[in-house]
């Protein structure tokens, strides 16, 4: 059991039978009663976020919550398969889990993935990826990135992002999987 005092950024608890994560909290003394911990959970599930305050010497109870590296393999009707690089482990995974972020992954990309009682419950991909363009409208000569104009360009994940007009079929280009923005071309 963790006690007022085990508080962080980060920590995993287990409320109503649902994991949360401490997301935010604030120790607070007022002038007359006991001291209390303003804490914000966020549901693991569902995304919800919940305010809650914490007596001193209250208790959490840890949720039995795991994150594993694991590297995506392919993609099998709506689901998708995953495998521990350690030990070679499959686990196949929903659409519904991964969410929106499925039109970032490319073969063999390391995700972290969220297990709460054995059971896959959260995909989180690296902060940024190196993709390519396959699909776009040509340049016109003589445009920089001066100005903020932009155009859609395909990613060869099947992902349609907003980019320079520079930008060009073939280039390889940083996305901030987080925003699913383009932060800049790379060499290679």
């Amino acid at each position: 059991m963790y006690d007022t005092s085990d508080i962080r950024k980060g920590l995993k608890v287990l409320m109503d039978g649902h994991p949360y994560t401490i997301i935010e909290f604030q120790f607070v003394k007022p002038g007359k009663g006991a001291a209390f911990t303003r804490t914000k959970f966020k549901n693991l599930l569902t995304g919800g976020v919940v305010e809650k305050n914490i007596r001193s010497g209250e208790k959490l109870e840890p949720a039995n919550v795991e994150d594993k590296t694991m590297q995506f393999l392919y993609k099998e009707g709506d689901d998708f398969v995953f495998m521990d690089p350690k030990t070679y482990e499959q686990v196949t995974i929903a659409s519904e889990i991964i969410g929106d972020d499925h039109d970032l992954m490319k073969d063999n990309i390391e995700v972290q993935v969220l297990f709460f009682n054995e059971r896959s419950v959260g995909v989180t991909l690296p902060n940024f990826v190196l993709l390519r363009v396959v699909e776009t409208e040509q340049g016109a000569v003589g445009n920089t990135a001066a100005g903020n104009v932009t155009k859609p360009a395909k990613l060869e994940t099947g992902a349609t992002v907003a980019v320079p007009l520079f930008i060009n079929v073939g280039d390889l280009l940083k996305i901030d999987t987080r925003e699913k923005a383009y932060v800049e071309r790379v060499k290679g």
